[in-house]
């Protein structure tokens, strides 16, 4: 999904509403994790919202599903903005109240989104909007499975390696550019035989 649908989006809602999905976007945490959040595990001071349990319907809080799933997700500056309207308002505890208060507000969401002719989402799928941003913009996949809490980056690449840039034919153009520069002698790398004792 594009950022300017993402935003459209978020926009779309009653204020009170907009932060759930903001997070849903732009820190990529599972249902469970956003259910499960508390404002002792967002620093906003530091920008990282510290990822240390899930939600499960039957048995409430529980641990992460992997080692992994504990984790640290960065806090762009947009995500910031509306934690901070959010922790204004007041509140302690969980960052989005109880667990039927975030289903009704993902319900009100879709009401709203079929109204207003845009995408319809589940908050956990929008943790592939997250994925398509964070790639988009640069992040590797190493980095992006580490935010994600995927258990190893196989995973990431079996999810979303199609969104990472590296076709054939991409890689072919950065061998014969960096070829090229080689030639002209702008990388000062050696194009010649191997250096003497070097496989």
């Amino acid at each position: 999904m594009p950022p300017d649908e993402a935003a459209a989006m978020i926009d779309a809602l009653p204020p009170e509403a907009r932060v759930l999905w903001a997070t849903a976007f732009y820190a990529g945490l599972r249902y469970g994790e956003l259910v499960a959040l508390r404002w002792r595990d967002v620093d906003l001071a530091t920008g990282v919202i510290q990822v240390r349990r899930g939600w499960d319907p039957v048995e409430g809080e529980i641990e992460p599903k992997s080692r992994k799933g504990r984790r640290a997700v960065p806090v762009p500056a947009v995500l910031r903005d509306y934690l901070v309207e959010h922790r204004m308002r007041g509140g302690e505890g969980r960052v989005f109240g109880s667990a039927s208060k975030v289903r009704r507000q993902a319900e009100a969401a879709a009401k709203v989104w079929r109204e207003r002719g845009l995408s319809v989402l589940a908050p956990h799928e929008a943790r592939h909007t997250y994925a398509s941003l964070m790639i988009a913009a640069g992040v590797n996949a190493k980095a992006l499975s580490t935010f994600m809490g995927h258990a190893n980056i196989s995973i990431t690449f079996d999810l979303y390696g199609h969104l990472f840039p590296g076709s054939e034919a991409q890689a072919a153009d950065l061998l014969d550019n960096y070829l090229a520069r080689a030639a002209d002698g702008s990388t000062g790398a050696q194009t010649g035989a191997h250096p003497a004792g070097v496989a």
